[in-house]
C-alpha cells in the first residue's frame, strides 16, 4: 500500500500547528498584559467592523431615504385633509352670512306685511341690474302670472323701494324711488313734523350719502333730524302710509329761501336682492 503522507509532509504539519499554536498563546498572553483583544480576534472583529459599515452606509441612507418619503406622503395627505376642511369652513361660512342675510331680509318683509292691512303681497327675487341704471331700475323674477300690474309698490327691508315700471309674462320691471331722471314719475312723499306734515316729492339722491333729497320745501313746520318719512298717496300711485326713512338733516338752499331735507332710506338701495310687491286685494292701484 502507498503511504498517503511522507515523513516531510508530516513535520511540516506538526511544525505548522506548533507555529500556530504559539501564535494563538502569545497573542492571548500579550492581550492580557496590554488589555488588548487577542491579535486573530481583533483581526476578525475589524474584518467584520469594515464589511458592517460597508453594508450599513446604503442600508442606513435607504431607510433615511424611506422615512423622508413617508413623511413626505404623510404630510402631503395631511395637507390635503387640511385643505379640504378649509374650503368647507369656507363654503359653511358663505351659507351661513346668506342664510343670516335672508333671514333678516325676510323678517324685516314680515313687519312689512303686518303693516300693509289692504294688500297682499307677492315675494321676489332680484334678477338683473344694470351698471349703467343701477339707480333708477331693477328687473325682478315676477310677472304677469303672478298678478303684478304697472304701479304696484315694490318694498325691500323695511321700507318701499318703488314701483312697477314695466310688466311682463314672467318679469316686471321696477323703477327705484332714487330714479330722478327728468322722465323719472317722482315719489311722493310726507314728513311727520313736530307741528304738522310736511308734503313734497323726492326731488334727487345723493350718491355719496345714499340719501333720498326732498328739495324747495317753504313750510314752516318744524322738521328735525329723526322724523319720519312716508309716501304721500298724493298723484293717486302709491298708496299713502308706506314707511320711506327718516330725515338725516335739514338745510337750506344756496340762496337761503328754502329748505333742503336729508332722508335716510330705510332699505339699503344699494343692495336689494330680494323684495315683496303690494297687491291690491281691492282694485289695481
Amino acid at each position: 500500500m502507498r503511504k498517503i503522507f511522507s515523513s516531510r509532509a508530516v513535520v511540516t504539519i506538526i511544525i505548522s500547528l506548533i507555529v500556530i499554536v504559539g501564535l494563538i498563546a502569545g497573542s492571548n498572553w500579550w492581550a492580557k498584559r496590554t488589555n488588548t483583544p487577542p491579535f486573530f480576534q481583533r483581526f476578525s472583529n475589524d474584518l467584520a467592523g469594515g464589511v458592517s459599515r460597508i453594508i450599513s452606509v446604503p442600508t442606513t441612507a435607504i431607510g433615511r431615504s424611506a422615512n423622508s418619503i413617508g413623511n413626505l406622503l404623510d404630510t402631503f395627505e395631511e395637507n390635503r385633509e387640511l385643505k379640504s376642511k378649509i374650503d368647507e369652513f369656507a363654503q359653511d361660512k358663505v351659507r351661513l352670512q346668506t342664510v343670516e342675510e335672508e333671514n333678516k331680509t325676510l323678517k324685516n318683509q314680515l313687519k312689512l306685511k303686518a303693516t300693509l292691512t289692504d294688500y297682499k303681497t307677492v315675494s321676489a327675487v332680484t334678477i338683473s341690474r344694470s351698471p349703467t341704471t343701477w339707480q333708477s331700475q331693477l328687473v325682478i323674477n315676477k310677472g304677469l302670472k303672478s298678478g303684478l300690474k304697472k304701479g304696484m309698490p315694490v318694498l325691500s327691508g323695511a321700507g318701499i323701494i318703488g314701483r312697477i315700471s314695466e310688466v311682463n309674462t314672467t318679469n316686471s320691471k321696477v323703477a327705484l324711488i332714487s330714479d330722478t331722471s327728468e322722465d323719472a314719475n317722482r315719489f311722493a312723499i310726507t314728513i311727520k313734523g313736530g307741528n304738522g306734515d310736511v308734503n313734497g316729492i323726492v326731488t334727487d339722491f345723493n350718491r355719496e350719502k345714499s340719501q333720498l333729497i326732498m328739495s324747495q320745501v317753504t313750510s314752516e313746520n318744524q322738521i328735525k333730524a329723526g322724523d319720519l318719512v312716508e309716501t304721500s298717496g298724493l298723484g293717486g300711485v302709491i298708496p299713502a302710509g308706506l314707511y320711506v326713512g327718516k330725515v338725516s338733516s335739514v338745510t337750506r338752499d344756496d340762496y337761503g329761501l328754502s329748505k333742503q331735507i336729508n332722508i335716510e332710506p330705510a332699505a339699503d338701495l344699494g343692495n336689494v336682492t330680494t323684495v315683496v310687491v303690494a297687491v291690491s286685494q281691492i282694485g289695481a292701484q
